[in-house]
């Protein structure tokens, strides 16, 4: 069995930290170096229920996209709910890995595995990464469909594929508008409409879309947007990791039993579909 330092290092080479934002904290939040590793489990968010079923599971290491403690702390104390998380880890020797920014950017990456959900072809990053010689990291990808799709088949096929979340897809534009290429950026994509105006594309599916950037968005250019869950978003990322750490682990021999969780940890649990205009019947709020 390998030991925690050997499959982190294996993690560290698919993602590498030195990728990683300067304000992001990456890499192995808990465990052992030395601690052998058996069960592995993929998850998007490195909550308590994630933990638990680490825990259940009988999981030596639990692999997160998102960090635990992503701004400094002063406790771990268990009456806080990080702390409980990692006392939970630590009582159960189970051992917590985060690769966030940099699986973003990775080669592939979140918005790979994104793309790669949605069936359409990845074309270049969306903002290359200038010290990648090939081109292909960077954050977002540029995308090609197979054939067009109006903008509403289109928000349908990412609610049909994507994980279902309480929040669907919204889409902002013309039902009706054909889209032939499409921009994707896991998680909150916002800050990227510069990059998504000048790639030229039809459309941007996201998440986190704010009101304000998506309506300065939409009249700065004929861009359509989709807005997803941000835990969908990055979900089918964990298929990736696992399908590429089930790869090193036949090649190494290490026998590793990796899992994803299909645990739905994105925060709304619920939607009230609007089933009439209130502009129309009521007016608009003074």
């Amino acid at each position: 069995m390998p030991r925690l330092s050997e499959v982190t290092a294996a993690l560290d080479a698919l993602w590498p930290p030195a990728l990683a934002e300067g304000w992001d904290a990456v890499g192995t939040v808990a465990g052992d170096p030395d601690a052998e590793i058996r069960r592995v489990l993929l998850a998007v968010d490195p909550v308590q229920e994630i933990v638990d079923e680490a825990v259940k599971l009988g999981a030596d290491l639990l692999v997160t996209h998102h960090p635990l403690y992503l701004r400094g702390t002063t406790t771990v104390a268990a009456d806080t709910f990080k702390g409980r998380a990692v006392h939970t880890l630590i009582k159960n020797d189970v051992a917590l890995h985060v690769a966030h920014t940099n699986a973003d950017k990775a080669d592939p990456g979140v918005s790979d595995a994104l793309a790669g959900a949605l069936g359409v072809r990845v074309v270049r990053p969306l903002v290359p990464d200038p010290a990648d010689p090939a081109g292909r990291r960077g954050l977002g990808r540029v995308c090609a469909l197979d054939h067009p799709l109006t903008l509403r088949e289109l928000a349908a096929r990412a609610a049909e594929r994507l994980p279902a979340t309480a929040q669907g897809i919204r889409a902002a534009g013309d039902p009706d508008a054909t889209i032939r290429t499409l921009a994707v950026s896991g998680g909150s994509g916002d800050s990227l409409f510069e990059e998504v105006r000048a790639a030229g594309v039809d459309a941007f599916l996201t998440a986190d879309l704010r009101h304000h950037p998506a309506s300065e968005a939409r009249a700065q250019a004929p861009l359509a947007l989709l807005d997803a869950a941000h835990w969908a978003t990055e979900w089918p990322w964990c298929e990736l990791a696992a399908a590429q750490l089930d790869e090193i682990s036949d090649r190494e021999g290490w026998d590793l039993r990796v899992h994803v969780s299909r645990t739905v940890t994105d925060p709304w649990t619920a939607h009230a579909a609007s089933h009439r205009d209130p502009l129309t019947t009521f007016g608009a709020p003074n």
